[in-house]
């Protein structure tokens, strides 16, 4: 395995638990323990992991992975999760989608729904986002109205964040607005790894009428380092089938719909 390979393969298996250790490096990618510790120190170089005694942990990093290491994480559950998200909105309507996978996952649904590339006099949807890659994305598609907020570009998930992109939002109203966490709790609610990007995700929800969580069963339970709003700031959450029915149970007994994709 070329080291390229290898350091995104360490990168993934970070991904599956959010901590890793040089001995589950070398058990899993047959590597002697010096590689391990000199892969482990040429990613923490990179802020892509934060190290440890003995190995190393994603959680108490600033930033996120980038995008390009976690698009093929859990892609079968996202993509259930993006239809479910995509069949709870009209035609007309406004949508805010933040950066991430899971909302990558969203926009791409809605675009290929046959509804909104139905020829139209005026955009069969409307989609607000900070993230440049989703407006990318939707920008080929005539039917649809996108709306970029403006900021600073963030490295890692390609969102736009700072006081630019505050100034659009508080300017303009949402039908919904699809928002994804690196963990959710029904006690600490919806967190994220970057400060930045929880207040703009937050400032989002606030924004729409309906404001939505979309992430995978592998994110419930977990906390990150910022909140994104408080507790009860979303009335909805869509997940897969790997949510536990004590998990399902503790976001309905707090108000919270679950729908599962």
């Amino acid at each position: 395995m070329k080291r390229a390979e290898r350091l995104r393969a360490v990168l993934d298996l970070l991904a599956e638990t959010g901590q890793i250790e040089v001995d589950d490096i070398v058990q899993r990618l047959g590597v002697s323990p010096a590689t391990a510790r000199r892969d482990l120190d040429a990613l923490a170089s990179q802020q892509l992991l934060s190290r440890t005694r003995g190995g190393a942990t994603g959680q108490s990093v600033a930033y996120d992975l980038p995008l390009r290491y976690k698009r093929e994480q859990n892609a079968a559950q996202k993509q259930a999760i993006a239809h479910a998200a995509s069949a709870l909105v009209p035609r007309g309507a406004v949508v805010g989608l933040c950066g991430g996978t899971t909302s990558t996952a969203v926009a791409t649904a809605l675009a290929e729904r046959p509804d909104v590339a139905e020829p139209s006099s005026s955009p069969t949807l409307t989609v607000v986002t900070n993230a440049i890659n989703i407006a990318a994305q939707l920008v080929m598609r005539p039917q649809i109205k996108v709306v970029m907020t403006g900021g600073v570009v963030h490295p890692r998930s390609y969102e736009l964040v700072g006081p630019y992109t505050d100034a659009v939002l508080a300017q303009i109203t949402l039908d919904f607005a699809f928002i994804g966490v690196n963990g959710v709790d029904p006690v600490f609610g919806a967190t994220v790894h970057d400060e930045h990007e929880a207040a703009i995700n937050a400032l989002m929800a606030r924004r729409s009428e309906r404001s939505v969580l979309v992430t995978d069963s592998s994110k419930i339970g977990r906390r990150a380092f910022a909140s994104v709003g408080r507790p009860g700031a979303f009335d909805t959450i869509i997940t897969d089938d790997g949510i536990t029915t004590k998990q399902l149970a503790a976001f309905e007994d707090s108000g919270v719909r679950v729908i599962v994709a």
